[in-house]
């Protein structure tokens, strides 16, 4: 893995977050490929989580990228009453680690946070995640995005805008 690879898809995932911080709808989505899998899975027990969404429970679980694609309209047409009023966002991605697989994807490996506001309540949410990144011409499209959560409660709603 060369240093202009991981500088590439540290600023991608960087940009990811500037987007969904700023309520950049279209340009968010773009930036996944229409059949990519987008997964939050819930844990089973203290040191395991579901790793099919097939065969247990997930707090989020899109086969395509056209559930982010409901969940944004929802939003947008105000549809989504969990999502209003839209929380303001401070997404940090850290400890980025990137390598190259064998068919020529990228796996990037991330550490996250993501602070809210919301009708006067803070909030924070953490964890990791792995993304599977297409090379395109300029930048990268996502394949696939594992968030795992690492917070114990949950105290607000869980929207994919918080991850």
């Amino acid at each position: 893995m060369s240093l202009e690879l991981h500088f590439a898809v540290s600023q991608f995932l960087y940009k990811k977050a500037e987007l969904c911080d700023n309520y950049d709808w279209d340009a968010y989505i773009d930036l996944y490929d229409e059949d990519s899998e987008y997964h939050i899975p819930q844990w089973i027990d203290d040191h395991n989580y579901v790793q099919d969404p097939n065969q247990g429970l997930s707090y989020i679980y899109y086969e395509d990228r056209s559930g982010l694609e409901d969940r944004v309209f929802r939003i947008r047409t105000g549809k989504a009453a969990s999502a209003t009023p839209l929380p303001r966002t401070q997404h940090n991605i850290h400890n980025v680690q990137v390598k190259t697989l064998e068919d020529g994807l990228i796996e990037a490996k991330v550490s996250w946070r993501t602070l809210y506001n919301r009708q006067g309540l803070e909030g924070c949410f953490y964890g990791r995640a792995t993304y599977v990144l297409r090379p395109t011409e300029d930048s990268f499209r996502i394949r696939r995005q594992h968030s795992v959560l690492l917070n114990d409660k949950i105290d607000s709603v869980l929207d994919f805008y918080h991850v």
